[in-house]
């Protein structure tokens, strides 16, 4: 084998196996960084409630404090599934975006290795082509 075939086939096995590979790992880990900067937003969010709530739990003093802190509750549990529920749209729409990615991705490289087996077959013809006629000119 030449040089040339050898620089071929290493270009070949890079662009349809090596670069779709670290192309898929950079998304993987763009994607979790994405799901666990989302995590951590909402971690805190709830964390921050909570604190909150128990600061205003311990100023309840009296009967009336009690029916304020109980409907202030009600609004909490609102704000809170309102949250979870923009959440969960947000990590579908990071699953969607990143499932679209990969696929483009697969497709790309299930094209480039269809075009690399049409190189490397034309190659192969070709050097065998030279390697007969140079066999039948040294007879």
């Amino acid at each position: 084998m030449s040089n040339e075939t050898v620089n071929q086939m290493q270009q070949q096995f890079d662009s349809t196996f090596a670069a779709p590979a670290r192309t898929y790992a950079s998304m993987m880990l763009d994607h979790v960084e994405q799901l666990a900067n989302l995590q951590f937003e909402a971690t805190k969010a709830f964390a921050e409630t909570g604190v909150k709530q128990a600061r205003a739990a311990l100023e309840v003093k009296d009967p009336s404090d009690v029916r304020a802190y109980i409907e202030s509750q009600q609004n909490v549990a609102k704000e809170l599934g309102e949250r979870m529920k923009g959440d969960a749209e947000k990590v579908v729409s990071l699953n969607q975006a990143f499932a679209e990615n990969a696929q483009k991705v697969t497709q790309e490289s299930a094209q480039n290795v269809s075009q690399a087996a049409q190189d490397v077959t034309k190659t192969a013809k070709e050097e065998a082509k030279s390697t007969t006629k140079a066999a039948s000119q040294s007879k």
